[in-house]
């Protein structure tokens, strides 16, 4: 009853009662309880030995972590139990990959690879936190209540207490060597960095702070420790809002980052001696410096990026630790912004002889190889495409990655190179071929084989090894889609294109329902993905936070709807200038990009033009906004998922200031760009049913945005056109079963009244 008194305090008088029972038709093939029921995995990495995979399954919002044995011949098993609103803190293994250790209810547990009931690893840890595995994995540092500093011998099963503080121990680094431990203490005096060594059982304080130290790392020949201490910003800082339409009831709290950045960095000798200072920021602070987390190149310098220029020119620096000047590595910049986000920043291989990069130069994201000790970069890859997520192996002559093609945007193979001493000579195997999107490719510890993600149009995200060689046979380790699913059902998308508002041609997805009878019209929805930089594929998304509405489609598919997705210029995959192409025109022609493309379903022929629907979410259920109140007559119905209200509100919330600004400016700066990008504002051209979904926990797009909403679709007398369904602590990719499963009835629901996908119109 509290949270019906909450609603109607908003003026929610169109909210939706949680008890009122939504109708639904049987729905051939795969339900919607079936969709709930799709695990995601993720976070995939192998086992120390090799033998196994572990990762993690998203089950409906609960993650627990789970292992399969590499050679596919065994059923995953799950390692954790974690329930509904529970998490771990990390996990590790023993040095054989028999033993997966984790966190739970404040103490440690083991449990074997091959599953079963988890034990307590041993009796010191069982109040124990801040558990850090050796480099070698033979020894592990925590904490205990009390503040006791314990290395425990995993093959031995012996503690040794390495010292004991009245205030807070953490920060626990080892040396590369694993045989000696730093951590910091703290207390009312301020701070101490300390280091222990482990045979000898003695330890030092090697730094004094008044405020916190952290960022502890070693030097990679272990002579020195890097630290950071200071700042002037804190903890996160809360900003609480009540606007005058809410009341002085409800607080709006959003919160950011200490102001000031990271505080000072220094290094000091692991033998005790005068800590020096570190300029990270690379020569004089010239803006966004980085690189004291222990990016080292060598045992002499540090990796630190920058940014200048109002965020156009990006550059990596090698930092003297001894305070010499910083060397510029590598420097690029974009003439509008940087629009990637899945490109792959500067890594540095195991060896620490090379430096990897990707940069765009070229129009696509290509991959770049440079010796960390500076010189001109080598571009490895040359294809027309998106190369992404880079990684290096440990023997640091190969790179792996997975890329797309110009003329395949959809597909996504795994690739990898190999390098010499002339990286002029490199060579370069495809690992995949044909349809699908196989991404985030891990190394074996060995290096002879290669993880990673597929999808298709009939399978969504599941784990495959392949050999590393040329189109390897691949080992599948997992099926996430419920058993007794037929999935022949699903249906594949057809890449086609359009013209947008310029003439530039807009690349979209078309999904046909099987079997159609193309003599006829029929409903028909637009899907406007979220994010802005995000792509469709030509099958399942990769990404479960998207695959959840790709699923949902293929559910929509099943009851008769011609369904399209459209990837508006902003989206990636398409390479620079596509992306690029949003720079100060953000909700212009990207956002008639994406309701263009009722313009293509209605060229069809055997689309109704008046029973088109349209949704979207984040920026997705922006755009929708801008289309119901700029043409108000273009769809039938509408589905707005937490969506931006207005951009001047985007731009005042500090979680996205910054990634408002390096699109549009500031409002006072463009008050036209602003201005046309404020759906909230033209309510009142409004003329079609919507329904709005948000939770009330969204940090992304602030649940705000949907409560202002409210109030100006109240204000202009359009109550009777929406429906607004509030989901209590959700975020923004709703995640927990119960809520998916309400919304996707909700919206089944809501297109089936407005648009009735089982009536098909004569030509």
């Amino acid at each position: 009853m509290r949270t019906f008194r909450l609603l109607a305090a908003l003026g929610l008088a169109v909210f939706t009662s949680l008890a009122a029972p939504l109708a639904q038709a049987p729905a051939p093939g795969i339900t919607i309880d079936q969709l709930v029921q799709i695990k995601h995995p993720s976070g995939h990495q192998w086992t120390p030995d090799g033998s196994h995979v572990w990762f993690t399954y998203d089950d409906g919002g609960v993650n627990n972590v789970w292992a399969v044995a590499a050679d596919g011949r065994s059923q995953p098993v799950a390692l954790t139990s974690y329930a509904a609103g529970q998490t771990g803190a990390g996990g590790f293994w023993s040095p054989d990959g028999r033993t997966f250790f984790f966190q739970r209810g404040g103490g440690l547990l083991a449990v074997p690879v091959t599953g079963g009931a988890p034990r307590e690893a041993w009796p010191s840890a069982a109040r124990a936190s801040g558990f850090t595995l050796s480099p070698d994995g033979t020894k592990v540092a925590y904490t205990v209540a009390g503040s006791d500093l314990i290395v425990h011998t995993i093959a031995a099963n012996s503690d040794q207490r390495v010292t004991h503080a009245d205030g807070r121990i953490g920060g626990a680094s080892w040396s590369p060597d694993s045989t000696r431990l730093a951590f910091t203490t703290s207390g009312g005096g301020g701070s101490e960095l300390v280091v222990a060594s482990i045979a000898a059982g003695t330890q030092a304080a090697i730094a004094h702070a008044d405020g916190a130290i952290g960022g502890v790392s070693w030097s990679p020949d272990g002579a020195g420790v890097l630290y950071t201490t200071g700042g002037s910003g804190g903890g996160p800082i809360q900003h609480h809002m009540s606007p005058p339409e809410i009341g002085n009831k409800l607080i709006f709290v959003s919160t950011e980052g200490g102001r000031g950045g990271g505080g000072s960095t220094f290094f000091v000798p692991a033998a005790g001696g005068t800590p020096k200072p570190v300029n990270t920021s690379g020569g004089g602070g010239r803006g966004g410096g980085r690189g004291g987390g222990g990016n080292w190149l060598d045992s002499m310098h540090l990796l630190a990026g920058r940014t200048s220029n109002d965020g156009k020119t990006r550059t990596a620096e090698a930092i003297d630790i001894n305070g010499g000047p910083a060397k510029v590595l590598h420097e690029e910049t974009e003439e509008k912004f940087f629009s990637a986000v899945n490109n792959t920043a500067s890594a540095i291989s195991p060896d620490h002889r090379w430096l990897l990069f990707t940069a765009d130069t070229t129009g696509w994201d290509q991959i770049y190889v440079m010796p960390t000790s500076g010189g001109t970069p080598t571009q490895i890859t040359r294809t027309r495409g998106e190369h992404w997520r880079a990684v290096w192996s440990h023997d640091s002559r190969h790179i792996a990655w997975d890329s797309n093609t110009a003329d395949r945007p959809g597909d996504r193979q795994i690739e990898f190179a190999t390098i010499g001493d002339d990286l002029s000579r490199t060579t370069i195997t495809s690992v995949t071929s044909g349809n699908g999107t196989n991404t985030s490719p891990q190394w074996s510890p060995d290096d002879k084989r290669i993880l990673y993600q597929h999808t298709d149009a009939e399978n969504s995200a599941d784990l495959y090894v392949a050999d590393a060689a040329a189109n390897a046979k691949p080992t599948r380790l997992t099926s996430s889609i419920p058993a007794g699913v037929d999935h022949s059902i699903f249906v594949a998308p057809q890449l086609v294109h359009y013209p947008g508002p310029d003439g530039k041609s807009v690349p979209a997805w078309l999904f046909v329902p099987k079997n159609l009878d193309r003599t006829k019209r029929h409903a028909a929805i637009v899907w406007i993905h979220p994010d802005g930089v995000n792509q469709n594929y030509d099958g399942w998304h990769p990404d479960r936070n998207e695959a959840v509405y790709y699923e949902f489609h293929q559910y929509l598919l099943q009851q008769g709807y011609v369904v399209i997705a459209p990837d508006y210029r902003g989206s990636i995959g398409y390479g620079r200038d596509w992306r690029n192409d949003v720079y100060m025109d953000v909700g212009g022609n990207d956002a008639k990009d994406a309701r263009m493309a009722a313009g293509y379903l209605k060229s069809l022929g055997y689309v109704d033009a008046d029973r088109i629907g349209v949704w979207g979410l984040s920026y997705g259920g922006f755009f929708t906004l801008l289309a119901i109140t700029q043409e108000p007559a273009l769809f039938r119905a509408a589905v707005d998922v937490a969506g931006v209200a207005d951009y001047a509100l985007y731009y005042e919330d500090p979680y996205h200031g910054g990634w408002t600004t390096s699109r549009i400016g500031t409002p006072a700066e463009h008050p036209d760009v602003y201005a046309k990008a404020a759906p909230m504002s033209h309510v009142d051209q409004i003329k079609n049913p919507l329904l709005i979904l948000h939770g009330t926990a969204d940090v992304n797009v602030p649940f705000l945005h949907s409560v202002l909403l409210i109030d100006h679709l109240l204000k202009a007398g359009k109550g009777d056109l929406v429906t607004f369904m509030v989901y209590p602590g959700e975020f923004h990719y709703f995640d927990r079963s119960f809520v998916v499963r309400d919304a996707w009835h909700r919206v089944d629901a809501f297109f089936r009244k407005y648009l009735r996908p089982d009536v098909a119109t004569p030509k």
